[in-house]
């Protein structure tokens, strides 16, 4: 199974069934904090909720279509980093990534981006990288800016989010641009 230790206090681990009840502590105790920019939150009520959706990435990792990530800080589940797919004819992918309230301000994310990234780049030799974030997710969008991806564009209404549509800002890094892990 993936594991990845980014630094002495980052580690990503795939999400395994046994990570259910961390997972969804971790949002549950965030609601009102990821809500305002993840569509899923409202459809996970539970440990199984999560457990399905550990399943689906642990069936996209074995097809090498993606994989969900949890990320330890200092031995406690701060938050999930997700490839979405695997496009490798075109050696791409796209992450999406959350953290639970508590966390934020910390410099995990970018840490764990950042040591993911890196390891997409050199280990499974992708060649593209893509961000998306709401155009207000100001924290998720200084992420993809800290770690050097370009902003590319706007998608206008990309998503409904509950009750409205967001617009989303999407980031790029080509593997010819990453300039490695920033610690």
């Amino acid at each position: 199974m993936f594991h990845l230790q980014v630094t002495p206090d980052i580690r990503l681990r795939l999400l395994e069934p046994r990570d259910a009840g961390a997972v969804f502590r971790a949002l549950d105790g965030s609601r009102e904090h990821l809500r305002r920019w993840l569509g899923f939150v409202d459809s996970v009520q539970s440990e199984a909720d999560t457990r399905r959706f550990i399943e689906d990435g642990l069936r996209r990792y074995a097809a090498q279509n993606g994989a969900e990530m949890g990320i330890w800080y200092q031995g406690q589940l701060a938050g999930v980093v997700g490839l979405h797919y695997i496009h490798w004819t075109h050696r791409d992918t796209a992450l999406g990534y959350w953290l639970a309230a508590g966390f934020e301000g910390r410099g995990i994310m970018t840490a764990a981006c950042a040591g993911l990234i890196d390891h997409l780049f050199r280990e499974l030799q992708l060649h593209r990288v893509e961000i998306r974030a709401a155009v207000e997710n100001t924290r998720s969008r200084r992420v993809a800016e800290r770690l050097g991806f370009r902003y590319e564009g706007c998608r206008r209404h990309a998503e409904w989010l509950y009750d409205h549509y967001v617009d989303h800002a999407l980031y790029g890094l080509l593997a010819d641009e990453w300039r490695g892990p920033v610690h």
